[in-house]
């Protein structure tokens, strides 16, 4: 008769940094695995126990002497169960990415990541020393191999596991979501198994961390390369993975979670960005400014699923351009997503500004300077609020208007957290219609009408920028491809758009390099992602 093999898979959103509260969490799920669902063992994401990624903080001597403590009592709890967990080892000359398999109130292995990330979002060379060796253990009779994230995405460790006897390669991660990230590992980690006949379990951290998301997604894969059970993707949970052992260990069929499409996974990665950046921050709810826009609209709708509408406050702020439409329909949003809102004309102080720079102004046109004025007299407004009521602004800004420029520093830019920073306005549109389809929200005239700042008389943003069609696939060849001023004409482009487009890019690496945080959702978002130097003499034509 086949052995059974019973794996817990805690998929955690933990705390960066907090190494006593993560593991006081890691441990409550040590005590379900065991006494609830009768695991054999458990296993955690990536630094586990610190969080991920928690970059310098690597390079306080004090983290150490918490995760050592930490580790200790931990190892205590590993009583009936066997517990594998992430996090930082250090030894007299190196720190390592390492996991610890505890068993028996003991350390009895450690496993040091061999393949460190150096690209995209990854710094890991310049805080860890790879390892070389495989770790096999025992686990309730069944050879298992430990290999951490990164491992699993070149042949080496996995086989080098598998060479050493291993039945069962577990991974440890902690990998940030983008768009198609999800089918993106599942077919890496699919390659690894047709090259060994290895069985593997995937256990992916949940959760955001400033502007990275992690999307949950956990996994096992049989020796075939077939996904047998997943967890639902931006969810915790602790659910168990069954396998038998004979000669090989065989992964038995768990729950499917479905794997959400693609414009659900982006607003589900943005309510949950959104939600711990305020949360694991300590804020006491969101501010955001309400235009009548679409970009505005989704933004609030967004606030509302993260925290709840009681913890929400929009505020309108109308100018003499502010068209009685936009009125309207910002009402409509907030009486639809039951947000407590208020209304404060920039006037006034725009007139005040206007009169006290009389002076220096006169005899000079009327231009962008007026406008950022009233963009800016927004923003005071915005900052104050968030001041006294200690609740977080969130800023409206998308993508497509951050690449080419089409924002206000201390403006519309102002505010703690920028929430649909990496969504392009194309993809705006999607999501408001997807919030829709769920229960209408955005008022349909939104969604429909011309986009405009209202800044000026009869305004729209076709006055300063290619429609939205054409701008959005010119950006995305040019910023997440890379692609070259020819190559992206060669693809059907006008030649005088595409460098029109391009240069505004180049020159407006200042505002972006000043722009909040925000959710990543992309493959190349501004930030981490792609890091350009504000002085240049670089020109691409």
């Amino acid at each position: 008769m086949a052995k059974q093999l019973r794996i817990a898979m805690a998929q955690l959103n933990l705390l960066v940094g907090a190494v006593p509260r993560n593991a006081a969490k890691i441990t409550e799920a040590v005590h379900h695995a065991r006494d609830d669902l009768h695991a054999h063992a458990v296993v955690f994401p990536e630094l586990g126990l610190t969080g991920y990624p928690p970059e310098d903080l690597l390079q306080r001597p004090a983290l150490y002497t918490q995760v050592q403590k930490a580790l200790e009592a931990l190892a205590r709890e590993a009583v009936g169960i066997d517990v594998i967990v992430g996090y930082p080892y250090r030894d007299d000359a190196c720190v390592y990415n390492a996991a610890a398999v505890l068993s028996d109130g003991r350390v009895v292995a450690i496993y040091q990541k061999q393949c460190l990330p150096n690209y995209s979002v990854f710094d890991e060379k310049r805080y860890f020393t790879p390892g070389d060796s495989p770790c096999i253990v025992n686990i309730n009779g069944a050879a298992v191999g430990v290999t951490i994230c990164e491992d699993a995405w070149f042949p080496g460790p996995v086989r080098q596991a598998a060479e050493a006897g291993a039945g069962l390669v577990i991974n440890l991660n902690a990998s940030p979501y983008h768009i198609g990230k999800g089918e993106e590992r599942e077919a890496v980690l699919a390659r690894r198994v047709r090259e060994t006949g290895v069985p593997v379990l995937y256990v992916n951290l949940v959760g955001g961390q400033d502007e990275l998301v992690f999307d949950g997604e956990s996994f096992v894969m049989d020796g075939t390369g077939k996904v047998v059970q997943r967890l639902p993707a931006f969810t915790e949970r602790v659910e168990v993975a069954d396998f038998e052992v004979e000669e090989v260990i065989t992964a038995l069929p768990g729950r499917l979670a479905p794997v959400p499409q693609i414009r659900e996974s982006v607003y589900q990665a943005l309510v949950l960005g959104v939600r711990d950046y305020i949360e694991k921050n300590n804020f006491r709810g969101a501010i955001v400014g309400v235009s009548g826009g679409i970009d505005s609209a989704l933004t609030l709708a967004i606030a509302v699923d993260a925290i709840g509408a009681s913890r929400v406050e929009a505020l309108l702020m109308p100018s003499m351009y502010t068209s009685a439409m936009s009125m309207e329909d910002s009402q409509s949003l907030c009486r639809a997503l039951d947000v407590k809102y208020h209304t404060i004309s920039i006037d006034p102080p725009f007139n005040s500004f206007l009169h006290q720079l009389d002076g220096m102004f006169r005899g000079l046109p009327v231009d962008a300077t007026e406008e950022n004025i009233q963009a800016r007299c927004r923003g005071v407004i915005l900052m104050a609020v968030s001041n006294k009521t200690g609740k977080l602004v969130l800023t409206t800004g998308n993508k497509s208007e951050m690449s080419v420029g089409y924002a206000t520093l201390y403006g519309d830019m102002a505010g703690g957290f920028a929430v649909i920073k990496d969504v392009s306005k194309t993809m705006v549109y999607d999501l408001a219609n997807y919030r829709n389809a769920r229960s209408r929200v955005i008022p349909e005239r939104i969604i429909q009408r011309a986009p405009s700042a209202e800044l000026a008389e009869d305004q729209k943003d076709e006055d300063f920028l290619p429609p939205y069609s054409i701008l959005d696939p010119i950006l995305e060849l040019y910023i997440a491809q890379d692609m070259g001023v020819d190559d992206i004409v060669a693809r059907g482009f006008d030649g005088e758009t595409v460098r029109r487009v391009v240069a505004m890019v180049q020159h407006n690496e200042y505002k972006r390099r000043q722009a909040p945080p925000g959710v990543r959702v992309t493959r190349r978002a501004f930030g981490r992602d792609r890091r350009y130097p504000i002085t240049s003499g670089f020109i691409d034509n």
